[in-house]
């Protein structure tokens, strides 16, 4: 168990852990549906935090990657539609992260905040494509 959760209840653990994977979800879902890439850049991403991730966040990112494919197949599929509605409702569930956040202590709390937005990003862009992303890497107004 990651020390920082201790206090909480089994559901707000799970819904932490599953948070990459909402975000994740929510960040790739704006086409009305998850290409290969997106679900592939969001696990290997999964995966490196393990590595990279601010060592706050090193346990918290090994139990993340134990199910991440699992928690990713649910939520896709909970959310498939990916019309306005299904999107709010992710995006209704990914405001309850906040308030489970705000039982943290507060480094933790900021850290695992950080780490999700910069994840987040991420992944939203890991479908762009090659070009954009490694010959372009920088912004250019009309390849954003």
């Amino acid at each position: 168990m990651i020390k920082e959760f201790k206090h909480l209840t089994a559901p707000e653990i799970e819904l932490l852990l599953k948070a990459p994977v909402l975000f994740s979800v929510l960040a790739v879902s704006g086409s009305n549906d998850i290409s290969g890439a997106e679900k592939a850049e969001a696990v290997k991403l999964a995966h490196l935090k393990t590595y990279t991730a601010d060592t706050l966040l090193l346990p918290y990112y090994a139990e993340v990657e134990k199910n991440f494919n699992k928690y990713f197949n649910e939520v896709a599929h909970t959310y498939a539609a990916f019309n306005p509605e299904s999107r709010q409702a992710l995006k209704q569930e990914i405001n309850l992260i906040e308030t489970v956040i705000t039982k943290l202590d507060k480094p933790f709390a900021k850290s695992l905040l950080n780490s999700l937005a910069g994840y987040a990003d991420h992944v939203e862009k890991a479908d762009r494509g090659f070009f954009v992303n490694m010959i372009l890497p920088f912004p250019i107004v009309g390849f954003d």
